[in-house]
C-alpha cells in the first residue's frame, strides 16, 4: 500500500491514517508530496490529481484502489486488518467511537480555521488572544473536552476507548493544535495529550515533522484548504 501525504508540520489530515498505520504496525509506503501552493494548477494540485478525483491528501492506494476520505482510509483499515482492533471490538463502544471521528471530520470549523497545524512552531501569544477574540474556538474546544473526559471515564483509559485506535489517531492533530497555541485545557485533557504523544506512531510523525525544515510561512488568517 501507498500512502500519500502532505507536508508533516503542516497536514492534519495525513496525519491521522499515517499515525493509525504505524501504531498498528500495518506496512506501507510514504509517497511524500510537498505542498508549494494551493492553486489549481500548483505542483501539488497536479501530482495528487493523477491519484485521487479530489487533488487532496491524505490518499491510500492498496492495489490499484484509491481510497481519499479519512473516514474511508480507517474503515478499509479495519477491515482489511480485523485482527488489529483500530475499533473497539464491543459493537455499542465502536459506535461511539464512529460517532467522535464523525464529529471530528464534519465540526470543530472555528478550532481547525484559526488554530491550523504548525508541528515545529509554539504559539502561545497567538492562543491566547485566539481565546479572547474568537467564541467559537471556546465553544469547540470545550466540546473536545468534554467528548474526551466522556469517553475516558466509560472507558477507563488510557486512552478513549481503552488501548489506542482510529479515534485517538483522529483526534491527535487536535491534540497538536492546544499544545501548539497554548489552548487552556484541564488537567485530565492535558495528560490525556501528553499519553497520546507518546505513542509511538504520534512521536515518530512529530519528529519527522521537526525535521522537514522547509516550513511554509503563511498569512494569516491561515488556509485551511492545505488538509
Amino acid at each position: 500500500m501507498q500512502l500519500y501525504i502532505g507536508n508533516k508540520n503542516y497536514s492534519s489530515w495525513s496525519m491521522r491514517p499515517w499515525v493509525l498505520m504505524r501504531a498498528f504496525d500495518i506496512p506501507f509506503d510514504e509517497v511524500m508530496v510537498r505542498f508549494d501552493t494551493f492553486d489549481a494548477d500548483s505542483s501539488f494540485k497536479r501530482r495528487i490529481a493523477e491519484v485521487a478525483p479530489t487533488g487532496r491528501v491524505p490518499v491510500l492506494v492498496d492495489d490499484g484502489l484509491a481510497i481519499w476520505d479519512t473516514l474511508a482510509i480507517a474503515e478499509y483499515l479495519a477491515e482489511r486488518f480485523a485482527q488489529h482492533a483500530l475499533w473497539p471490538r464491543d459493537a455499542r463502544q465502536r459506535a461511539r467511537a464512529r460517532s467522535l471521528c464523525a464529529e471530528m471530520h464534519s465540526g470543530f470549523p472555528s478550532l481547525r480555521s484559526h488554530c491550523p497545524q504548525n508541528i515545529e512552531a509554539s504559539l502561545p501569544a497567538m492562543g491566547e488572544r485566539i481565546m479572547k477574540e474568537q467564541s467559537g474556538v471556546r465553544s469547540d474546544l470545550e466540546r473536545v473536552q468534554a467528548l474526551w473526559a466522556d469517553a475516558l471515564q466509560a472507558s477507563g483509559g488510557p486512552f478513549l476507548f481503552g488501548a489506542f485506535g482510529i479515534a485517538d489517531a483522529y483526534f491527535a492533530p487536535v491534540a497538536g493544535r492546544i499544545r501548539t497555541y497554548g489552548l487552556p485545557v484541564s488537567n485530565a485533557t492535558s495528560a490525556y495529550i501528553e499519553r497520546v504523544f507518546t505513542n509511538p506512531g504520534v512521536a515518530a510523525w512529530v519528529r519527522d515533522a521537526l525535521a522537514e525544515r522547509d516550513f511554509l510561512q503563511f498569512e494569516e488568517p491561515y488556509r485551511t484548504s492545505r488538509d
